[in-house]
């Protein structure tokens, strides 16, 4: 089952946080087809948030085909993200573990590595794209 957390700094809101995070174990394949959500009322006590938010990210999920809610037994997964490359994150994952222990060795924090890595997949992107 997935755990949620919640990033204060992120300037992303609560609810999109919660909808990004199950997109992210659908894509990983962390989450499959008839696994369930946790209860709105586990999430809302373990990260002290307003129980609307949860059901909407909940709704938001269901609206998009990847979640069913049933009355009175919970919210499951309808439909995975998952595809054929799947099969390459074993390893990628072990390269960039490598590469956050470099990063952590040269000595960046948690918000220089994320700000490093973005700047360089944005610059990345756009270059693909031109």
């Amino acid at each position: 089952m997935i755990e949620f957390h919640l990033d204060g700094r992120s300037g992303v809101s609560p609810y999109l946080q919660l909808v990004q995070q199950v997109r992210h174990a659908l894509r990983l394949g962390l989450l499959g087809e008839g696994d369930q959500l946790p209860t709105v009322k586990d999430v809302v006590a373990r990260l002290a948030i307003n129980p609307n938010t949860v059901l909407k990210a909940y709704r938001e999920l269901e609206h998009e085909g990847l979640v069913a809610a049933r009355p009175g037994v919970g919210t499951f997964v309808t439909r995975t993200l998952t595809d054929a490359s799947l099969a390459a994150h074993g390893r990628l994952r072990q390269d960039l573990r490598r590469w956050l222990t470099k990063a952590r060795l040269a000595g960046l924090d948690d918000e220089s590595i994320e700000a490093l890595f973005m700047t360089t997949f944005r610059t990345a992107s756009q270059e693909d794209i031109a």
